[in-house]
């Protein structure tokens, strides 16, 4: 019966060891967290609205809390000196420096807004109906300044291959000259050179273009609602002016497009400020190296053969008074394609204004 009753009282102390150890660990952990420290206070703006939601980061830590809707917060973290930054959106931010190794804080923050200067914004209209009375539509402006950015084929800035660079604007196969407008065919495209038209407007089978970047002032390509001086056309016009030369200085300018072709332009005044002209010209020269090719390969159909062309533009302005002028517009060029004795081509075009 002794030994029964000291069982008993075994099995007690053990259930009663077994309870009391979580709450002496609670207990550990309560002694831990009070040797923390607590910073808290209020955040509000420069009229003393609490601000809800503004944030609290210590950034060493990567730890921050936010405040309630009272505009109240409160961070424990363990002794030590902190960096805390106090934010709200649109409002400045604030970094402080907060000694916990002793005591508690109690910081409250003020934040004022955060101002940023716009640029001046300008806002422009047209008068009423302007937009009915100067309708364009389905026009596309090019001016010869960003063809010349276009990378340069063999050194030469071409205008038609730049316009099949637009939208609505397809090419018609690898190397031609043409192009296509929204489904319209090449011969439907009426292109005009100081409004006299140009029928073919490729060189060397559509290698070249015939238009000169040096000789040309501006570029403007009619894909819809042409105008009708025109005339008409199911597809698109484009309409290329040429240069008009300076009416105050003489300049010389030229490019050499290794190995392919040459170019030269000469523009100055015939009566300072009254009148101008321009001359320029373009010639290729690979047919240069056709005898020596020949002869190197043993060819003599390549020596002989020949490949090249050459154009030259014209124009002379001359200004009556501000809304009359008078000028003169020439365009003169010529293909030569043959391959030795079994076939040569002798081709060109001549436009007048």
């Amino acid at each position: 019966m002794k030994a029964i009753l000291l069982l008993h009282r075994a099995v007690f102390a053990l259930c009663l060891t077994t309870l009391a150890m979580p709450l002496l660990a609670t207990g550990t952990g309560s002694e831990a967290e009070g040797n923390r420290k607590t910073v808290r206070g209020y955040i509000r703006d420069e009229n003393g609205e609490e601000l809800i939601g503004a944030t609290i980061f210590v950034e060493s830590l990567n730890l921050g809390t936010a405040t309630n809707f009272y505009g109240f917060y409160s961070l424990s973290l363990d002794p030590g000196a902190y960096k805390l930054t106090f934010s709200y959106m649109g409002y400045q931010a604030i970094t402080q420096t907060v000694d916990l190794s002793v005591d508690n804080k109690v910081i409250d923050i003020s934040l004022q807004p955060a101002t940023e200067l716009l640029e001046e914004v300008q806002v422009t209209a047209e008068r009423q109906d302007a937009n009915v009375q100067k309708i364009e539509m389905g026009i596309e402006k090019v001016e010869i300044k960003n063809i010349k950015k276009i990378p340069l084929l063999m050194g030469e800035a071409d205008i038609i291959k730049s316009i099949q660079l637009l939208p609505g604007v397809q090419v018609v196969g690898e190397g031609g000259s043409g192009f296509y407008v929204r489904g319209g065919g090449v011969d439907q495209n009426l292109i005009l050179l100081d409004d006299a038209t140009v029928y073919n407007v490729s060189h060397l089978g559509g290698f070249f273009s015939v238009f000169n970047s040096d000789a040309v002032k501006n570029v403007e390509l009619y894909k819809g609602s042409t105008p009708a001086r025109y005339g008409g056309r199911l597809s698109s016009v484009l309409d290329v002016r040429a240069a008009e030369g300076n009416t105050e200085n003489y300049t010389v300018e030229g490019g050499i497009g290794l190995p392919i072709s040459s170019r030269l332009t000469v523009k100055g005044p015939i009566v300072k400020g009254k009148s101008s002209f321009i001359v320029s010209g373009r010639r290729t020269y690979i047919d240069l190296f056709f005898p020596v090719a020949g002869k190197l390969l043993d060819q003599p159909e390549l020596e002989n053969s020949k490949l090249h062309f050459h154009d030259f533009n014209a124009k002379v302005n001359y200004i009556i008074n501000d809304n009359n002028r008078v000028f003169l517009s020439g365009y003169f060029g010529r293909d030569v394609v043959g391959f030795g004795d079994l076939f040569v081509m002798d081709y060109g075009n001549t436009t007048g204004t």
